[in-house]
């Protein structure tokens, strides 16, 4: 039946010792969060124009500059190649496509393998989940005939295609085919696997089974950090989940509570840019937080899911993160997050901006899908999509 599950739990091995993390909520310290309504003139951000032109930009640099790098613009030519397709998957319910897309030309080039899944019914072009896996295309725990059932399509490749996930995974990856990288904010693993998404959205753009505009991006832990980064930068994603992407994606770094800069710089150097690791220690002088990616996907929706056990990803600095663009949908004339107190455990809030925390421990769980099909049914309703031709 070739992938019925897709595993985000079986990660690659976290590496040796970690530094003893603060998990004690009387020990975050006193901290201040960037306004993501001010300017950096100090004026306020007043109408949705004044943050469309000036006020996401800014934001946007300050994560390449900081954060996770500057996505080079262009980049080497790519082409889509449908190298198998199974019209009688899942017992006759879906298609099956293995897409191969390649970047650059002969020995030196790169490929990317998305495998896609798409309901037979209806005959109407459908919204889809992409998100990136860990463990090969084959080897997925996502619910693929649970997604299939529910009217939605599925894309997924393996995150390491384009950058292997190690420190010194740099030269066997997409990076070979950019100019060389110069300088502290130079983009690397994250930024590459955000800009694989992106890829994979251009892909599906010329699918005719899926409806390329509602497209929801999702992603777990690391892949989580990657997600937001890709629906920030972005815009064609209608839809973006994190789940447990910890710091570095949902989480507040300035509470200092679970990983921390230090903590994830010196464990995964290759993730961000170097000047991240410049603030480890120093998050009270990172001039962005969190909440402010999460403001970069709005006005789309948004979900942010933590779990109560998997406290090295701050299950509270990732809702107060989350409550911390509320603002900027509102602004947007949205009702962003339906909420002012952490939720209770297996108690999700939903509006624009949704948010639960789960029982258990660090994974994406059925309890989580279930969470994010609903979700995607309120903003993806049935019947508004054209026809297929």
């Amino acid at each position: 039946m070739g992938i019925a599950v897709l595993s985000a739990a079986l990660l690659p091995a976290l590496g040796a010792q970690t530094p003893p993390a603060n998990e004690d909520e009387s020990k975050v310290p006193p901290y201040v969060l960037p306004d993501p309504l001010v300017l950096a003139d100090g004026r306020k951000v007043g109408d949705a124009r004044t943050w469309k032109e000036k006020r996401r930009p800014e934001l946007l640099r300050l994560f390449e500059t900081h954060v996770y790098g500057r996505t080079p613009a262009g980049g080497p030519k790519r082409r889509f190649q449908v190298t198998k397709t199974d019209p009688s998957a899942l017992g006759g319910r879906a298609t099956r496509k293995d897409v191969a897309i390649t970047f650059g030309d002969g020995a030196a080039s790169r490929r990317m393998d998305l495998l896609v899944y798409v309901p037979n019914a209806p005959r109407a072009p459908v919204p889809v989940f992409l998100g990136l896996n860990f463990q090969r295309n084959d080897a997925v725990k996502w619910p693929v005939e649970t997604i299939v059932d529910r009217g939605y399509g599925v894309a997924s490749a393996f995150y390491g295609d384009l950058f292997p996930d190690r420190a010194d995974g740099a030269g066997e990856s997409v990076l070979t085919l950019f100019p060389a990288r110069q300088g502290p904010d130079a983009w690397n693993a994250i930024g590459v696997w955000a800009w694989a998404l992106s890829r994979a959205l251009d892909y599906l753009e010329t699918d005719r089974a899926v409806d390329a505009k509602r497209v929801a991006l999702l992603g777990h832990s690391r892949l989580g950090k990657a997600a937001l980064w890709a629906g920030a930068q972005d815009p064609r994603f209608a839809m973006v989940i994190s789940n447990e992407s910890g710091c570095g994606g949902a989480a507040l770094s300035k509470r200092i509570y679970g990983e921390t800069v230090a903590a994830i710089t010196k464990q995964f150097p290759h993730w961000f840019c170097a000047n991240f690791a410049r603030y480890a220690g120093r998050e009270a002088e990172l001039p962005v937080d969190q909440h402010e990616l999460l403001a970069l996907i709005a006005p789309r929706p948004l979900y942010v899911a933590s779990a109560v056990e998997d406290r090295w990803a701050d299950p509270k600095g990732e809702f107060l993160a989350a409550l911390g663009a509320d603002p900027v949908y509102r602004r947007l004339g949205t009702d962003g997050l339906p909420a002012h107190e952490m939720p209770a455990v297996d108690q999700p809030v939903q509006g624009q901006i949704a948010y639960h925390v789960r029982s258990g421990g660090h994974d994406l769980a059925d309890y989580d899908w279930r969470q994010y099909l609903a979700f995607a049914d309120r903003h993806f309703p049935a019947g508004t999509a054209p026809r297929r031709r």
